[in-house]
């Protein structure tokens, strides 16, 4: 099975040796995102819910970049620092996702990178 590296400008850069999305087959499996605003490449301050908004808009970004978007998400995984925003994360997932809902984990880390809060990653369907 072959695959495509997917890479845009429009959500932030990756911060190690791995790629923002790789397609594969039928689907595209993105690398963790965090709140970072790309144009600034500075995590976003504010509100848990501000953080969250970033992250969607940047997997929603990279999902464009690969020809499709939110709306053929699976699956989604959400880290969170302090499972006590699950629920601020939740108001904000459903204004970027829509029924029928992907499937998703999500559960409180140790730590995650650059000291963020939230990181989601995504697995979506390319057709």
């Amino acid at each position: 099975m072959s695959k495509t590296i997917i890479d845009t400008s429009n959500a932030p850069a990756a911060i190690g040796p791995y790629s923002q999305a790789v397609a594969a087959g039928d689907f595209l499996f993105t690398s963790g995102a965090l709140p970072i605003d790309p144009a600034t490449g500075k995590m976003v301050e504010g509100s848990i819910e501000d953080r969250a908004h970033q992250v969607f808009k940047n997997l929603s970004a990279i999902a464009e970049e690969a020809g499709t978007s939110l709306d053929n998400a699976v699956k989604t995984t959400v880290y969170l620092a302090d499972i006590a925003d699950f629920q601020a994360v939740n108001g904000v997932y459903g204004e970027y996702f829509n029924k029928p809902f992907p499937a998703r984990s999500a559960f409180q880390v140790a730590a995650l990178p650059l000291g963020s809060d939230i990181e989601v990653e995504a697995i979506i369907n390319l057709k």
